[in-house]
């Protein structure tokens, strides 16, 4: 993926990242924050409802997701959940282990503890916590960053509870899996002082240095996710979440902001077209006579399970519906999410991608006619059971009328691509009231004198240490400190046989390619990769398989690394059978050897280490053949 172009980008940028934490046990109980895939044992149905406030309001975003009338339903199993994630048994007092690594955290960015940490509960009834809240205390406030020669305010460091991984979702429910629901999160509050995409990517790096500097932070897709709050001039503050990758986040604001400054241009267009606040009226028509004889798969489902085509009439926004915001998003593409999240419809048509989809250029006329839409003017369709098809068209008008107002604030979900779809209203204050099953935990002096007395390397340091202790060259020692495998790579090099350079290049290199590749390197157990140097150790596979060996792990999850030495066929070769390979390639090119002698030692050592590769060491390959062409010279 390119880099986006920022010069011409203006924009405020904040950032929220969160990052699980490698702790003993979960935030409120004593289960476990490993955990790998294993059947359920449990599964239980529940229906989260908002509640008010202390001062008797409701949040906006709760209302939302109550709307939407999903059940949830939840799969447990007795390895990594109880009843406390089950919300069948009050929490256990805070994690006094997920503490302590916060506040290292504070003090590396010079923020201030707080005297007492209170747990806060946080309405979310998407139904990713049992509870319909996430619980969340605030740690430490107003520290300070420098990136760049720039000073970035911390403005809060938070420990949060991770929540449940959705796995199922269809038209009336939602399912969920608990095991990850309770994992200590360190969440870092910056301020919203970034001005351009590549600038929040290097303060996002930053964070991520002194986070991976306590080497208390998990690895691996979803063990991280990053939060943009962005806005432009006359813009609205969007809140965009769950950017998973470091270097999609200038992607992503760069298209949120492209986003936002389209969305301006279609609100002076609709105001030089003379339209109104109040003008999409909520009038529909039933249009399904025009389609009684259609071939529009989805309306002819529709009709045949008793379902309708209903219209409406969109003055002044002909062209519009179908101008593009960001890659694959339109302002269509915005009332089509709209409809689905509010109605649970499957999409919407409208006038200025059509005739499309089945759906005829007289059909098209036949619409327009009994809508009564003049050359300026769009429409849009929705087709579905009478109820659910008059709440698309309620959500389709009124995000056109947001539309005349220009940019909505909302929270918004990050794609893989850095674009964004809809996910709900921005939540409000009621969103947050105490937590009264948690007592307080009180930061006392002495804790904070001890984890002073103990603050990790600096980056710097840690580099050179590295590269004294290891005999790193500086390129290689930055990119442990860089990356998420450093620890691993301490544990297997200060015992492995194996080259610390080669251990190096592996965990960065390698295992990066591999990702690149889409092998899901961040799945595989710590434990595995370091059985798989183990058995190089043992002579049992040669370290040149390692790369072959860990895409077979990533599939094999619950195997153990020497099975897959068996299932690819990598045990070794002996010393007897190296020769015999080795004579069979000489045999085999008998003219060159006979003409060049030794020198016909490179062409031969290609060929024999494309049969051996994996299964003997290459020094071992080349001190052999050298031999054997010698001895053949010899007679």
């Amino acid at each position: 993926m390119s880099k986006p172009e920022t010069a011409a980008i203006k924009c405020k940028v904040g950032l929220e990242i969160h990052r699980q934490l490698d702790t003993a046990h979960k935030l409120f109980c004593a289960c476990p924050t490993d955990f790998m895939e294993s059947e359920s044992d449990d599964k239980f149905l529940r229906r989260l409802r908002p509640t008010q406030s202390e001062l008797g309001q409701v949040d906006q975003a709760a209302l939302f997701e109550f709307h939407r009338g999903k059940s949830v339903v939840y799969e447990s199993d007795n390895q990594t959940a109880c009843l406390v994630e089950m919300d069948e048994e009050p929490p256990g007092r805070l994690n006094i282990e997920a503490i302590e690594i916060c506040l290292t955290a504070a003090l590396l960015v010079n923020a201030g503890p707080v005297d007492e940490i209170h747990v806060m509960r946080k309405i979310v009834i998407d139904g990713s916590n049992t509870t319909g809240f996430q619980r969340t205390s605030v740690v430490a406030l107003d520290g300070r960053l420098e990136v760049d020669g720039k000073d970035v305010p911390i403005q809060q460091i938070s420990l949060e509870e991770d929540a449940a991984r959705k796995t199922t979702q269809t038209h009336d429910s939602v399912g969920y899996r608990i095991d990850r629901l309770g994992v200590p999160l360190i969440e870092v509050t910056t301020g919203p002082v970034m001005e351009s995409p590549i600038e929040v990517e290097k303060v996002a790096y930053a964070i991520g240095t002194i986070l991976r500097a306590t080497r208390k932070v998990k690895r691996g897709l979803g063990s991280i996710r990053q939060d943009l709050n962005i806005s432009i001039p006359d813009g609205a503050l969007i809140e965009l979440k769950g950017v998973q990758e470091l270097d999609i986040l200038s992607k992503a604001v760069e298209f949120e902001v492209n986003r936002q400054r389209t969305l301006l241009e279609i609100r002076d267009e609709l105001k030089r077209r003379n339209a109104t606040p109040g003008m999409p009226e909520k009038k529909y028509l039933d249009l399904s006579e025009v389609f009684t004889a259609t071939k529009a798969r989805v309306i002819k489902e529709a009709i045949s399970k008793g379902g309708i085509v209903l219209g409406v009439r969109l003055p002044k926004f002909g062209g519009l519906l179908g101008r593009e915001l960001a890659p694959d998003l339109r302002l269509g593409t915005e009332m089509s999410n709209r409809a689905s999240f509010w109605a649970g419809v499957g999409g919407i048509f409208h006038s200025d991608e059509l005739p499309k989809y089945g759906i005829t250029a007289e059909e098209v006329q036949h619409v327009k006619e009994r809508l009564i839409l003049e050359p300026a003017d769009a429409f849009v369709l929705v087709s579905d059971e009478r109820s659910r098809s008059k709440d698309a068209l309620d959500a389709v008008v009124d995000r056109a009328a947001e539309a005349l107002e220009g940019v909505p604030e909302e929270t918004r979900s990050a794609m893989p691509d850095g674009t964004s779809r809809f996910m709900r209203p921005r939540p409000g204050a009621a969103r947050m009231y105490p937590e009264t099953d948690v007592p307080p935990t009180p930061v006392t002096e002495e804790l904070i004198a001890k984890l002073k007395s103990k603050l990790p390397e600096t980056s710097e340091n840690l580099t050179k240490r590295l590269m004294k202790q290891y005999s790193l060259n500086q390129k290689l020692a930055k990119q442990l400190v860089d990356s998420d495998y450093l620890i691993l790579f301490e544990r297997i090099g200060t015992t492995s046989k194996v080259a610390t350079s080669y251990i190096a290049t592996f965990l960065t290199e390698t295992c990066k390619g591999l990702e690149r590749e889409g092998v899901p390197i961040h799945s595989i157990p710590d434990e595995k990769i370091e059985s798989i140097f183990r058995l190089v150790d043992k002579g049992e596979v040669a370290k040149e398989a390692t790369p072959d060996l860990i895409k077979w792990q990533a599939n094999n999850l619950q195997s153990n690394p020497a099975d897959g030495v068996t299932s690819l066929g990598l045990r070794m070769l002996t010393e007897q059978e190296l020769v015999q390979i080795i004579d069979r390639h000489i045999e085999k090119n008998r003219k060159l050897v006979d003409e060049k002698g030794e020198g016909a030692f490179s062409s031969l050592m290609g060929s024999v280490m494309s049969e051996v590769r994996g299964s003997t060491e290459p020094k071992l390959v080349t001190d052999m053949l050298k031999k054997r062409l010698a001895q053949r010279g010899r007679h």
